[in-house]
């Protein structure tokens, strides 16, 4: 699949900070700060991004699913490809490359919930999904 195409690449400097910071703000969840940092691409305003991805937090409507930067990074997708199979192949890419770096895409198991062994701490899933975000967007 290649890249969503040049426009993206004239406008985009890598946002992985810009996606932690506003997790580190405490004012957005971890599908917040990565939606939020590329809504632009995506189409949508920040306040819109906001409010879509204002449900995914502590995985998935905390319910310690899948991780929030994840869903995050799927919203983006979907909205700034536009197309549903193409869309579908890069989560999959990014949900594969997020599981091989931290063991699982599953919050509870990141936080180390049951196992108290916290494989991956909450800004770092978010830097890795946003590091895989802008492999696909290109």
């Amino acid at each position: 699949m290649p890249p969503v195409g040049r426009f993206f690449e004239d406008i985009m400097e890598s946002r992985v900070n810009q996606a932690v910071e506003r997790k580190r703000s405490g004012r957005f969840n971890c599908a917040q700060a990565v939606a939020c940092a590329y809504c632009d691409m995506a189409g949508a305003d920040e306040e819109m991004m906001y409010r879509v991805a204002g449900a995914f937090g502590v995985g998935m409507g905390n319910m310690e699913g899948t991780c929030g930067a994840l869903v995050g990074a799927g919203i983006v997708l979907g909205m700034a490809m536009n197309d549903r199979v193409a869309s579908m192949q890069a989560m999959r890419r990014v949900m594969t490359k997020f599981r091989s770096r931290n063991g699982s895409t599953c919050c509870k198991d990141l936080k180390g919930v049951e196992t108290r062994c916290v494989l991956r701490e909450c800004n770092d899933c978010v830097a890795d999904a946003a590091e895989f975000l802008e492999e696909e967007l290109g």
